[in-house]
């Protein structure tokens, strides 16, 4: 089972902060959001990801290949060329693919793109901004339970984001992006039999909430597991501080290593 990222937007809503990385590269603590998602899977044994780039892929693709020294004590002599590691960091147990997906692409293509690299009947996707207490494995256990062709986290945030409503679990209606919200909303962390994939196309326009997402649920194939717990995502610049905050202060909703 594979548990795909979609890290290849712009976040322009983060101004500077993504000016020379992409979203999923800024940082909680001293490291990237993108690290905090992935620490949140592998808690319950889901280390096989797949991260989904576009905008300044290289960044992310020479964190992962830089990665022991991207986060390990290390001397270089510069004249010699030798390195010494102080501290070792192979305590993470990931196979990571980096595949490039495009530059513009819209999310439903990045996911079609990446079909190859799925050799599971069923696997998981989420955002490259959203972070939650989300017990990931009770979620695994609800989509198998239904049958249906996907599985939602319901989250309660604020209004600014696209709304879905429910009935006995089963999703009614998804709407992206209304002006205002007061039901739950798609927080990511989704599970997907690989039938989606035919209601996806590799054409970068092709979206995955508006258009496939909304087809699914009219055939009533798509289930929301609702998360009582946090979950926030960064947004913007205050969301980012305020994640920092809630890290340097030990209150870190997310961290359940």
């Amino acid at each position: 089972m594979k548990v795909i990222i979609l890290a290849g937007g712009w976040g322009t809503r983060l101004g500077h902060q993504s000016a020379n990385i992409p979203k999923p590269m800024v940082q909680i603590g001293n490291r990237p959001i993108l690290w905090h998602i992935m620490k949140i899977y592998s808690h319950y044994g889901f280390n096989d990801f797949i991260i989904s780039l576009g905008v300044k892929a290289n960044i992310i693709k020479d964190f992962f290949v830089n990665y022991e020294t991207n986060t390990s004590d290390f001397s270089v002599n510069l004249s010699s060329g030798d390195i010494v590691k102080h501290t070792e960091n192979r305590e993470e147990p990931w196979n990571v693919t980096l595949a490039d997906t495009g530059l513009n692409t819209l999310k439903g293509a990045r996911i079609k793109r990446l079909e190859k690299y799925l050799d599971s009947d069923i696997n998981m996707v989420t955002y490259g901004d959203g972070i939650a207490d989300i017990n990931v494995e009770e979620l695994l256990k609800f989509h198998l339970s239904h049958g249906k062709t996907v599985t939602i986290t319901g989250v309660h945030p604020p209004a600014r984001f696209g709304e879905l409503k429910e009935e006995d679990g089963r999703v009614t209606m998804f709407e992206e992006k209304p002006q205002s919200s007061v039901g739950l909303i798609n927080g990511g962390f989704m599970v997907f039999n690989k039938e989606l994939l035919n209601y996806l196309s590799e054409s970068e326009s092709c979206d995955f909430e508006s258009g496939p997402l909304e087809k699914l649920v009219k055939k009533n194939e798509v289930m929301v597991y609702k998360h009582f717990g946090n979950w926030e995502c960064v947004d913007n610049e205050r969301d980012l501080n305020h994640l920092n905050e809630l890290w340097a202060n030990n209150n870190a909703f997310w961290k359940t290593w």
